[in-house]
């Protein structure tokens, strides 16, 4: 028993590595791919090589589902399809840190929109983990803009209402990124109760690549003409953090309690920003720190809420 937790931990871990690569793997292939195609072979890749596994081990249940359960199914791509357009989009504008950070919000905007969609009701305290992780976000908003002066004060450019353009559109795309993925775990709440896990990914991933493909051929972009280098990257992303990371995180929840593996999940932007460091050499701002301890807190906080009530 506790060598199984034991190795189940170490899973995680190595789980949250994996996961903690994909912006690396994103702003590597982004230096000659746009970010459309990289989500596209991104979900292509997971699509290709979950396909044997559910055709194989479900075929007597490959079609059977209901007309409302493909709708779902429809959807749930379809919410993933965007949240992998707008978080890879993000990294073009702004910083790791400031992009994986807001885009780990999604657990916040579930709790939020789980009463409203899917009648859930939440405890009081969870608009206290809202409140500090919005504030969070704001400072990640402000970081480019201001500064921690030698008194510890607060210090903003003059030009504080202009804002940085750039740096606000990748924010504001991997807040939309954090919305698309609350609306895929929603609908997939309805869906997963009468789906296998495999099947359902495997359903999700092809809807989703479809849309993806759909929408790179409506914006005129090309999947082809990429050094191998990019395709690697690429590939590797679809492998790693996608294949293997959620993988793992799925594994670990049939050996350790849930409330443990979702609160060690907000490991995933702590490894971003290790990884970040050392190979994009960028360093995360005072206020990209403060405002991720901030969100980071904000979600862990709901999440012990939540596995609560439940």
């Amino acid at each position: 028993m506790i060598n199984s937790r034991f190795y189940s931990v170490v899973s995680l871990f190595f789980g949250i590595l994996a996961v903690s690569t994909a912006s690396i793997f994103i702003r590597f292939a982004q230096s000659e791919a746009p970010s459309l195609v990289i989500a596209t072979i991104r979900l292509l890749v997971a699509s290709l090589l979950t396909a044997p596994l559910a055709i194989i081990q479900y075929r007597n249940q490959l079609f059977n589902f209901s007309k409302k359960e493909i709708g779902l199914l429809i959807l749930s791509g379809f919410f993933l399809a965007i949240h992998f357009s707008a978080w890879i989009t993000s990294l073009e504008f702004t910083s790791v840190t400031s992009s994986v950070v807001l885009v780990t919000t999604t657990p916040l905007w579930v709790a939020i929109f789980s009463p409203i969609f899917l009648k859930e009701k939440n405890q009081s305290g969870i608009w206290y983990g809202l409140i500090l992780s919005l504030v969070g976000s704001s400072l990640v908003a402000l970081s480019n803009q201001c500064g921690i002066s030698e008194t510890g004060l607060l210090v903003c450019q003059r030009e504080i209402m202009s804002f940085d353009k750039f740096s606000l559109i990748g924010n504001l795309l991997a807040l939309l990124g954090a919305w698309m993925a609350a609306g895929y775990l929603m609908v997939g709440r309805r869906v997963r109760s009468s789906t296998p896990l495999i099947l359902y990914i495997f359903y999700v991933y092809l809807f989703s690549t479809i849309f993806l493909l759909f929408f790179t051929f409506v914006s005129g972009q090309s999947l082809w003409g990429y050094s191998e280098k990019t395709y690697l990257w690429m590939i590797l992303l679809g492998i790693v953090p996608q294949l293997i990371g959620h993988s793992i995180f799925n594994w670990t929840l049939g050996h350790l309690p849930a409330a443990f593996v979702s609160i060690a999940l907000i490991g995933e932007p702590v490894g971003t920003v290790i990884l970040a460091f050392f190979f994009l050499h960028e360093n995360p701002t005072i206020l990209e720190l403060g405002g991720g301890v901030l969100i980071l807190s904000g979600i862990v906080l709901v999440s012990l809420l939540n596995q609560k009530k439940e």
